[in-house]
């Protein structure tokens, strides 16, 4: 392989790591938010009077748990492949350094 077609190789993978590394913290953040605010809710839970607030505020708390469980699955999903292009990259810079 030529020394400019694993250089181009290289800079991709660098650019993919680096945009999977971005969706990895996006989805932190969603997720510590949906922490926090489910967090209050649970606090505000206590001091709801009527029905129909507990309910409300109930199935707000379930859909931040849903929300959490679908940003804990995206980042692990998002680890795995940052995992395997960050061993691309490094046998690609292995190939480089010989030559």
């Amino acid at each position: 392989m030529s020394i400019n077609f694993t250089k181009a190789i290289v800079n991709r993978l660098q650019h993919e790591i680096a945009d999977i590394e971005s969706k990895i913290l996006n989805e932190k953040n969603k997720k510590e938010k949906a922490q926090s605010k489910m967090n209050q809710l649970q606090r505000d839970l206590k001091l709801s009077q009527s029905h129909s607030d507990l309910s409300s505020k109930m199935t707000r708390i379930n859909k931040l748990n849903e929300e959490i469980k679908s940003s804990t699955r995206l980042q692990s999903e998002l680890s795995k492949q940052l995992a395997t292009k960050k061993a691309s990259l490094k046998q690609h810079h292995l190939s480089i350094e010989p030559q």
